[in-house]
């Protein structure tokens, strides 16, 4: 999929659905962990915020045509190589942020998505899908960035998120 409007529909879409299911559970249902991955869904949505910073950092450099400037992480962790761990990777992510308040990790991936979408906006419709325009993203279209994230946030995260709140029956939406 390369259409901006359609990709940019469905990251809002994605933004949407997991702002309704943070508003509809309590504080303690935020930070109770999944039996599944021991994380709770503040410790989900810190590792979302974090890698969705790599994301900003590659929008901010097509949208200002120059190299990504990507956070500042352990440089034992390698993300973007063969030689990445993303097991490490993802447990230094959840020690980093699994003291911080639920407020505190729900304002940053809010912030953060809220500038991820409007970044992708600010991407001309030209470069959208153009494969060469980004030597550093190296065969891949910006437009793959944005559907990345997507997929990471819904398929990885959120739709099995689903699945076991359904299944629990424990968790409960609330107005």
């Amino acid at each position: 999929m390369n259409d901006k409007k359609q990709t940019m529909s469905m990251v809002k879409d994605e933004f949407d659905h997991w702002e309704k299911l943070v508003a509809g559970l309590n504080e303690e249902q935020l930070n109770t962990p999944q039996p599944t991955s021991a994380m709770s869904i503040k410790d989900v949505l810190a590792h979302l915020m974090a890698w969705q910073q790599r994301s900003i950092a590659r929008l901010e450099a097509a949208v200002q045509n120059k190299e990504p400037e990507f956070p500042k992480w352990p440089s034992e962790l390698v993300p973007d190589s063969e030689e990445g761990d993303p097991d490490k990777i993802n447990a230094w992510i959840y020690q980093t942020y699994h003291e911080q308040s639920w407020p505190d990790v729900h304002r940053k991936w809010r912030d953060g998505f809220l500038r991820f979408m409007e970044l992708g906006k600010a991407i001309p419709e030209k470069d959208w899908s153009d494969s060469g325009k980004y030597l550093w993203l190296e065969e891949y279209p910006i437009s793959a960035v944005l559907l990345w994230s997507y997929e990471h946030h819904h398929i990885d995260h959120l739709e099995p998120l689903l699945a076991w709140i359904g299944r629990s029956g424990k968790m409960k939406f609330t107005k």
